[in-house]
């Protein structure tokens, strides 16, 4: 399967960092687009690729460190990594807690902005692959009857056949082609397999 080309989101009111970024990252083979506030990135349609920003912390408008915390709020995980030119330990503590990758100083080095862009996109690649395998399961799971969901949660739970048929008031022969249902339409290879799924998904603790 061909692999979506990463893209580097650069958001600096400074157009000479923006060009001597650009170039760099092209030099490597990187798309990357760029942007002088957070308000003409917020205003960007985003492209559905592994991606990272490289942030300023001072912009005009809305700060780098507050458009770090909005997208988090807003549920986009986008990875982030800081650079500035009158950077502290407070302001670089707080982004590193916000989940920032790194927080680099102006004047930085080349190498130090690539290995930091390495990391983030691996990490955003890992998130979307993540992300896309939990909704392929969750469609799995959306296959199932109501009785089979049951069947499953009672499955999961580590019950056996008899009890599974004890409990919901059925024959042991109808728990068990229910009980082989949820295995093939969840295609689960066994009982372990059957938990984390139900487990990553978050099926597990949702009830029919």
């Amino acid at each position: 399967m061909t692999q979506e080309q990463p893209v580097v989101i650069v958001v600096d009111d400074d157009p000479s960092i923006r060009k001597a970024i650009d170039r760099l990252l092209r030099s490597v083979g990187l798309r990357v687009e760029l942007f002088e506030s957070a308000q003409e990135f917020l205003q960007s349609n985003r492209r559905d690729a592994p991606s990272c920003i490289v942030l300023d912390v001072r912009l005009p408008g809305q700060s780098g460190l507050n458009l770090q915390r909005d997208l988090a709020a807003a549920h986009m995980h986008v990875p982030v990594i800081f650079i500035t030119g009158h950077g502290d330990i407070p302001m670089s503590v707080r982004a590193m807690k916000a989940g920032a990758v790194e927080f680099l100083t102006k004047p930085f080095h080349d190498q130090d902005l690539l290995d930091a862009i390495e990391v983030a996109l691996e990490k955003d690649r890992t998130r979307r692959a993540e992300e896309k395998f939990v909704a392929e399961l969750r469609e799995r799971f959306d296959k199932l009857t109501a009785r089979e969901r049951q069947v499953m949660q009672l499955v999961v739970a580590g019950r056996l056949n008899k009890q599974i048929a004890a409990e919901l008031g059925i024959s042991e022969m109808t728990a068990k082609i229910h009980r082989s249902q949820v295995f093939r339409k969840t295609q689960a290879v066994n009982l372990p397999d059957l938990v984390r799924m139900a487990d990553k998904s978050g099926i597990a603790n949702i009830r029919a």
